[in-house]
C-alpha cells in the first residue's frame, strides 16, 4: 500500500509543482497509466511476495469478506494495513517534495486525493460506486490476482476503469488511498495547503465500499 500511495500521488503531484514541467502536456493520459501499470502492479506483487492476497484496498477487502470470498478474521489486520500504508506512502510523498511545495503556493489536496470534476454528492457517489464494481467484478474473476501476470492484468484494469469512468470524480476506487493520503495533507505540515475537502470525502470512502458490496453480491448470485 506504500508503494502504490507513494507512486500514484507522485504522478499526481506533478500535475501541481514544478517537479517536471515537461511531462504536463501528456499527464492527461499518462496519469492512467502510471497510476495502473506502475503503482497497482508493483504494489500488488510486492504484496503477494509477502504472503498477502494483494489486497491493496478495502473496498475489496470488505466486498469479498461480505460474501464468503475471504475470511472475517483476515478484514481487520488487512484494513489496519491499508489505511496505515496509505498513511506513510502519502507522508513520504510529503518529504520527498517538500522543497517543491515550499516554493509553490495553494498547494492542493488533489494531489493526495480526489475530488469531483462537477460537485453533486450524489451522483459523484453513484459514479464511485460504479467504477468501483466493474473493477471488483473483474478481480472476483481473475482467481489469484498475486499469481504470474495477473498484478500486470489488475494494473491495465486500472488505467481501463480511470479513462472510461474516471474522469467525474478521479475514480478514488479505494478508500485508503483516499482517506489515508487526505488526513495525511491535512495534518502533517505541507507548506503552502490549501483545505483538506473533508465535506467530500465520505464519497471516495462509501462509494467503492458500496461498488465492491453490490459486485460481490453478484459474483455471490451468479456463482
Amino acid at each position: 500500500m506504500p508503494i502504490l500511495v507513494l507512486f500514484a500521488n507522485s504522478l499526481v503531484n506533478l500535475l501541481y509543482v514544478s517537479a517536471d514541467v515537461a511531462q504536463l502536456g501528456v499527464m492527461t493520459s499518462d496519469y492512467y497509466v502510471g497510476l495502473g501499470l506502475y503503482s497497482v502492479t508493483f504494489g500488488v506483487y510486492v504484496a503477494g511476495q509477502f504472503g498477502s492476497q494483494g489486497h491493496l484496498n478495502p473496498a475489496v477487502t470488505i466486498g469479498f469478506a461480505a460474501f464468503g470470498f475471504f475470511p472475517w478474521s483476515q478484514v481487520m489486520p488487512y484494513l489496519l494495513g491499508q489505511f496505515l500504508g496509505a498513511f506513510v506512502g502519502a507522508a513520504l510523498v510529503i518529504l520527498h517534495y517538500y522543497p517543491h511545495f515550499k516554493a509553490d503556493e495553494g498547494n492542493s489536496v488533489g494531489i493526495f486525493a480526489t475530488g469531483p470534476a462537477i460537485n453533486n454528492p450524489a451522483f459523484n457517489f453513484l459514479s464511485e460506486t460504479i467504477a468501483t464494481f466493474v473493477f471488483i467484478f473483474t478481480l472476483l474473476n481473475l482467481g489469484n490476482f498475486t499469481q504470474g501476470l495477473k498484478p500486470l492484468i489488475v494494473g491495465f484494469l486500472i488505467m481501463v476503469v480511470g479513462q472510461a469512468l474516471g474522469s467525474t470524480t478521479g475514480f478514488a476506487l479505494n478508500p485508503a488511498r483516499d482517506f489515508s493520503p487526505r488526513l495525511a495533507y491535512a495534518i502533517l505540515p505541507v507548506p503552502n495547503k490549501g483545505g483538506a475537502n473533508w465535506a467530500y470525502a465520505w464519497v471516495p470512502v462509501l462509494g467503492p465500499i458500496a461498488g465492491g458490496l453490490l459486485a460481490s453480491s453478484l459474483q455471490a448470485l451468479l456463482k
